[in-house]
């Protein structure tokens, strides 16, 4: 079988087979699916930057669009020896399971297929098309578990030239797991906040996890869910001019649409309204923002929302490469993001 245990799959990013030309990264972490794909990626060893060697696509467009996959994986370089495609936001598109399962029985010869998918259930459309075949690997990505989570943590101290208290440590680790780019987040904000000491310690991690501004952050992420364009930009705006950092909102926003994104699959898959979703989620949903999150629910398909977060998770790449430039980068996806939320509304009504 073409696949990876969870535990196994950063040994084979970091030596991967070269015989392996289809990839499959899936799972709830869409951060990690989208760390680890940028990784094999780089493997590749193409200009990332490069439209001619590396095209990308998203998972609705290959399904709407049938046999546009294959035609790209058989066009022929004009300009390097092979091609990469990179296919975003894949679900349950049988399309483009279609145009797999054709690549497996005959092998793109000069294009190797990168696939980010979601939670795709076992023995089921794309991942078993890529499971069962020989040139395709198929890379699960699950919520970090401790000594990820840790591994991550060294990563980032290790980078910053700083040490760790085992108490900040400890309290640190309560704060993260659920989403790898969002854990990173954490943990940047953390480095930056206890910039020019050499070890971070447990009052690092509480003022930082008490932030203050972390009520105009949340404020800019509601207005955003719900569409209302010039209170996003005042609560930003605000967020922005009182120190916060930018990354913060973005991180704020991608826990919010990934924990919608996974209740508006519970709505697609049984049918049950957006009321009685929200009321038997699990941690939650605080009851002051019930109604907020009810709207959001039955605004947002899972198909905008796939959008708006591979939004949100390029604007966290490009403000890491400009920092510079983040709050210019930030606002912008969010903005994006919440003129998406209006136009939505407006549908709806």
């Amino acid at each position: 079988m073409a696949q990876k245990k969870g535990y196994e799959v950063d040994s084979w990013l970091a030596r991967p087979d070269p015989r392996i030309s289809i990839v499959l990264l899936y799972g709830p972490d869409r951060g990690l699916v989208a760390e680890r794909a940028k990784a094999f990626a780089g493997k590749t060893g193409l200009p990332l930057d490069d439209p001619f060697s590396v095209v990308r696509l998203d998972g609705s467009e290959v399904d709407r669009d049938e046999g546009r996959l294959l035609d790209e994986a058989r066009t022929v370089p004009m300009f390097s020896d092979r091609r990469l495609l990179w296919v975003r936001n894949a679900s349950g598109q049988k399309a483009l399971a279609d145009d797999v399962r054709a690549l497996t029985a005959e092998p793109p010869r000069d294009a190797i297929i990168l696939i980010e998918a979601g939670d795709l259930k076992k023995g089921v459309g794309l991942r078993a098309v890529v499971e069962a075949a020989d040139i395709a690997m198929a890379l699960p990505c699950y919520a970090d578990e401790a000594r990820d989570i840790d591994t991550v943590i060294d990563d980032e101290l290790r980078k910053a030239g700083m040490s760790m208290t085992l108490e900040a440590r400890q309290a640190l680790r309560r704060n993260l797991g659920g989403d790898r780019l969002a854990s990173r987040g954490e943990i940047e904000k953390l480095v930056l906040y206890a910039h020019g000491q050499t070890e971070i310690g447990l009052d690092d991690v509480k003022a930082t996890s008490g932030d203050v501004s972390g009520l105009s952050f949340d404020d800019a992420v509601d207005a955003l869910l719900e569409g209302k364009v010039g209170d996003f930009d005042m609560a930003f705006t605000r967020h922005c001019q009182a120190g916060g950092q930018a990354f913060l909102v973005l991180s704020s926003a991608m826990r919010q649409l990934q924990a919608i994104q996974a209740m508006r699959g519970l709505m697609d898959a049984g049918g049950r309204n957006a009321a009685a979703v929200v009321a038997a989620a699990r941690p939650p949903v605080f009851f002051t923002r019930r109604k907020l999150v009810e709207r959001a629910l039955e605004r947002w398909t899972s198909e905008a929302l796939g959008r708006a977060l591979t939004r949100l998770q390029t604007a966290v790449l490009q403000t890491r490469r400009r920092p510079d430039l983040s709050v210019a980068l930030a606002r912008q996806a969010l903005l994006g993001i919440a003129v998406e939320s209006a136009r939505l509304a407006h549908r709806g009504g």
